[in-house]
């Protein structure tokens, strides 16, 4: 049988499936025999294209907690085209729950997506993703699968509504709980506030960690059109999922991969776009371990090379004013990919089997106070900032978006934690040797050094400054920072204080200069004084010596190579060895 594909005749390869349910043997009747026992009948080992729908579903992840409607959505979708779908769980990650960061598990969360998939009769897949690692995990390990592979975000949630305003998951978070500690707002207040912020399906709906993601996914190719910024809770969610159902089983007769969507202009698309709607800093950390899985040169000077430079056009918290809900009004992704069309690789591959360009032809804003024309921006040279200097010899990153600008050139003494437990113990004590122009310096909260890099990198000001008014100070970490944050933030730093880094090497007052117009992070210390505390430095025990945790920390690498296991660059493909007879 063949067919025509991009002007070319190719002959149609013999389903991956076939070799589970296609034969007249013993294992042909064992594996029809037993799936048969949920009434699914004859036809459906006719050999029509098997979708394996991965669903990161969880009562546990309140992100994901509707994707049980979603899939059934997509099976419909599946039927429709011809094919049959198979609803399949793995590990789910949620941001709000687990401890001590879901960063620790996003590797193993990978694992489970490519040795499930791998090990099962799929010809294609559909990754319903939602919380923030979800994400990330689905993609790097259906890429490293390498079949045909499309995304269906969870979607944000509805505004949150206090008060005859709008409040922001994340972003209002941290707003009102500096306004609870500084005596602004009393305990009923904050009280109300929770109960009014999250009010329907869907993860943050600021432009946190999570709506970047959906973003970033759309933008790399691997999503229908819009199908970033839908609300959770809008009936167009549910009709992409549809949608997304017919569009898998296509994917599987044009034996459209992962490997042939994520190119080096994909990745670079994804940049410039993550830079105009004002993305989370995690962006960098996941998509460089994305890049990783399918073998793309990407490094970490490429996120400033072609982002710091563009203008910030999304006005959404905590960059902005507004939140996805408005966005996906406004026109979503499709719009802002127009806006950069001269900057962007518009003949970029997509799951559609159009070019992104020919995907966001034409796409009309109907919101111009939420996205920006880019002649006139929200905010110029917006998109994240990538360091170097003594203090981050492999890189750090900052989001100029989120941050105070007379703050992006500063020098001040070092106030250092040497760990989140040193923080929580000193952070509001009334004697604390700390004033506004001072650094705040917080240690052993990198990918080894918790483990797990978690999000602490926007750590709170102390109580007493913020009592007389203190919104912000510089903070310099090795973690990350929620995508729903906002401040001077220094992150990412590498390498970590865990292994030696020389953010281990700081000391209380010490002189620190940031200056990200220069791209520069100095520690003003003298070369044989960093010498000197550096031979007299020793590593921490292991955290463990079993389990995964132990693993973790053995193959992990640094942020600056997208804190993926060592183990896992690259990909293995969806050849199986052997039969399980």
């Amino acid at each position: 049988m063949c067919r025509r594909k991009k002007g070319k005749t190719v002959t149609e390869q013999k389903l991956r499936s076939h070799e589970w349910f296609g034969n007249r043997d013993v294992l042909g009747f064992t594996h029809r025999s037993w799936i048969k026992n949920q009434g699914h009948p004859d036809q459906m080992f006719d050999g029509r294209p098997v979708i394996g729908i991965c669903n990161t579903w969880s009562d546990l992840t309140p992100c994901n907690a509707h994707f049980r409607i979603l899939a059934e959505m997509v099976k419909r979708g599946v039927y429709e085209a011809g094919g049959y779908p198979l609803e399949f769980p793995v590990m789910s990650l949620g941001e709000v729950l687990m401890r001590p960061t879901t960063m620790l598990y996003r590797n193993l969360a990978s694992m489970d997506v490519e040795e499930t998939i791998r090990a099962n009769p799929l010809d294609g897949v559909v990754l319903l993703t939602g919380c923030d690692k979800t994400t990330p995990s689905t993609v790097m390990g259906a890429c490293s699968v390498d079949i045909p592979t499309i995304v269906l975000p969870g979607g944000p949630m509805l505004n949150g509504k206090y008060r005859g305003r709008d409040i922001g998951s994340g972003t209002s978070v941290w707003e009102f709980t500096d306004d609870l500690r500084s005596g602004k707002i009393s305990m009923e207040d904050y009280m109300e506030a929770e109960s009014c912020m999250s009010r329907s399906d869907g993860h943050c709906m600021t432009m946190g960690t999570a709506s970047t993601m959906a973003c970033m996914v759309e933008a790399l190719g691997l999503t229908l059109p819009g199908g970033a910024a839908i609300p959770a809770a809008d009936s167009r969610r549910r009709r992409l999922a549809h949608l997304t159902g017919n569009r898998i089983v296509q994917m599987v007769k044009e034996d459209l991969r992962p490997s042939q969507i994520l190119t080096r202009a994909n990745f670079e698309n994804a940049i410039m776009v993550n830079a105009a709607v004002g993305g989370s800093s995690n962006f960098v950390v996941h998509l460089l371990a994305i890049a990783g899985r399918v073998g793309v040169e990407l490094a970490l000077d490429d996120f400033d090379r072609l982002g710091s430079h563009l203008p910030l056009l999304v006005n959404l918290m905590p960059s902005g004013q507004f939140l996805m809900e408005d966005f996906y009004y406004a026109g979503g992704v499709p719009v802002v990919v127009q806006e950069l069309a001269e900057l962007l690789h518009l003949e970029a591959l997509t799951v559609t089997g159009k070019s992104i360009g020919e995907n966001t032809a034409g796409a009309p804003c109907y919101g111009r106070d939420v996205i920006a024309p880019f002649e006139q921006p929200i905010k110029r040279n917006a998109g994240l900032a990538v360091l170097y200097g003594n203090l981050c010899e492999d890189g750090a990153i900052i989001k100029p978006s989120a941050a105070t600008p007379d703050l992006m050139e500063h020098r001040g003494r070092a106030v250092v934690f040497e760990d989140i437990d040193d923080y929580h113990a000193r952070i509001d004590d009334p004697n604390l040797d700390v004033d506004a122009s001072c650094v705040l310096v917080l240690k052993q909260v990198g990918p080894k050094g918790y483990p797990g890099m978690p999000e602490v990198g926007n750590f709170g000001l102390p109580a007493k400054l913020l009592k007389q008014g203190v919104t912000d100070m510089v903070r310099i970490s090795d973690g990350r920072m929620s995508g729903t944050a906002y401040g001077t933030v220094v992150l990412h730093v590498a390498p970590e204080s865990a292994i030696g880094g020389a953010l281990a090497l700081v000391q209380n007052g010490d002189m620190i200069e940031l200056d990200v117009d220069g791209r520069r992070l100095h520690l003003d210390v003298p070369a044989a004084e960093l010498a000197r505390r550096r031979a007299a430095w020793r590593p921490r025990p292991a955290h463990t010596e079993r389990g995964y945790v132990s693993l973790f920390l053995e193959h992990v690498q640094q942020a600056n190579l997208g804190a993926d296991f060592d183990f896992l660059v690259g990909k293995s493909g969806a050849a199986v060895a052997h039969g399980n007879h």
